[in-house]
């Protein structure tokens, strides 16, 4: 529970700060003329309302009150959030790069560079903050959530240092030879870099469409059918099926045990010992784990 309650007071605070980056984009993009940090600004609320989705599925899928619509919990609704908002960022990184080469094509934008370069050192100030932040929180609460936000933070303020370089350069061209390149430095940079920062979310949208899927986390399941393999040896079982798989921070453990008709389970309390022994071994007991094991003398059942 101090876990989610860390998770969630670090996302009302990365969603404050994001609604200050976005007004802040809008505000410096109108006084200096460049779509780049309009969009950037654009791109700031947009992450808030993720941030803000975010910190609403984590309150609902640490409730412990029983829902018998939802019997299972919501854990499920995690990963599709995870999806939805890393899709988003590509989808606005994508969109970041079209609306690059739209401003190649145009001749480029002609735009204030000191205020340009006022918002751009100001945001990657407030940027780069907030990653180091909260990837140093998260190692301690590990939440998909807060990994997801840091990239976002790492995103907008690689975007941002771009700007920066890219404004610089532009205003150092005025005055020169090369003064007719000024007003394509802003949208080359930011191409480039919508080119390369798309794949980061990648990974984020891979892993939450593997556990939407259902599809089997190898490293827990072989966890389990290691311990499993050493029950079946030392108790004289024939043999189990085990199927896993992981959904949020969720994780749902079948075990179906064959054991002889002769067995030694004669009574409620052996088969619960066993069930202990079975669940200490494979560890990670908490709230999201839900782990069933049962016994039978028919193999029809496994």
């Amino acid at each position: 529970m101090q876990t989610a309650t860390a998770e969630q007071r670090l996302l009302k605070i990365s969603i404050a700060v994001t609604i200050g980056v976005a007004s802040v984009g809008v505000l410096f993009g109108l006084l200096s003329g460049s779509l780049s940090i309009l969009f950037d600004g654009v791109f700031s609320a947009i992450d808030a309302a993720m941030s803000g989705l975010a910190l609403f599925v984590t309150r609902l899928v640490t409730r412990v009150t029983e829902n018998r619509r939802f019997q299972f919990g919501y854990w499920h609704i995690e990963p599709m959030v995870l999806a939805f908002n890393g899709g988003t960022l590509m989808l606005l990184c994508f969109y970041a790069f079209l609306n690059a080469v739209g401003s190649l094509l145009a001749g480029g934008r002609h735009l204030d560079f000191d205020w340009a370069m006022a918002y751009a050192i100001l945001v990657c100030v407030a940027c780069f903050s907030m990653f180091f932040y909260e990837r140093r929180l998260n190692r301690e609460i590990g939440s998909d959530f807060i990994r997801l936000d840091t990239q976002g933070w790492l995103m907008a303020g690689s975007i941002t240092s771009a700007l920066l370089v890219a404004f610089v350069i532009g205003a150092s061209l005025k005055g020169t030879a090369y003064a007719h390149l000024a007003p394509y430095a802003d949208p080359a940079v930011l191409a480039l870099l919508t080119m390369v920062l798309v794949f980061v979310p990648i990974q984020a949208v891979r892993k939450a469409l593997q556990e939407i899927l259902l599809i089997t986390p190898p490293e827990l399941d072989a966890r389990v059918r290691q311990v499993m393999d050493g029950v079946i040896a030392r108790h004289g079982f024939k043999t189990y099926t085990s199927y896993v798989a992981k959904v949020g921070r969720a994780q749902f453990i079948e075990i179906h045990v064959a054991v002889p008709p002769e067995s030694s389970i004669d009574s409620v309390g052996k088969a619960d010992a066993l069930r202990r022994e079975i669940a200490e071994a494979i560890g990670g007991e908490g709230p999201h784990r839900w782990l069933t094991i049962d016994f039978t003398a028919d193999p029809r059942w496994l």
